[in-house]
């Protein structure tokens, strides 16, 4: 029983070790042995791209009064409770803005729509009406 056992053991090292031997190499391991040939041509421009003119006229940032003084004025946007952006106030619109605070000034929360230079990002008006001073 012994000899039987050794034979079959032998045998089946054998088939195993023949098995690996006589396999064929995967094809996806060897190496490429043609050459790349690579051309440097021009890049085809599909479309070309014009800059947008810049705009000229007067942009507008609806909100309400977060702080306002003569010399700016913080307003968070309508839609969006992240979105505060603070303008420097121009030259007429500081002097429109002291008759306002000699008044009592906009209070925080005041509904506010501020007209501004997208170039210098400096109001030029101011529209929206003061709640009564506290």
């Amino acid at each position: 029983m012994k000899k039987i056992f050794t034979m079959a053991v032998a045998s089946a090292l054998a088939v195993m070790v023949l098995g690996t031997l006589a396999v064929s190499r995967a094809a996806a391991q060897d190496p490429i042995l043609t050459p790349i040939i690579v051309d440097e041509v021009a890049p085809i421009v599909v479309k070309a791209l014009t800059p947008k003119p810049k705009p000229t006229g007067l942009e507008k940032f609806e909100g309400y009064i977060v702080h306002a003084n003569v010399a700016q004025v913080t307003v968070r946007a309508k839609g969006n409770d992240l979105g505060i952006q603070t303008f420097p106030l121009d030259a007429t619109v500081a002097a429109k803005m002291q008759k306002i605070v000699d008044q009592g000034g906009y209070q925080y929360g005041d509904k506010v729509t501020v007209y501004y230079d997208p170039t210098s990002r400096t109001a030029v008006k101011i529209k929206g009406k003061p709640s009564r001073p506290l």
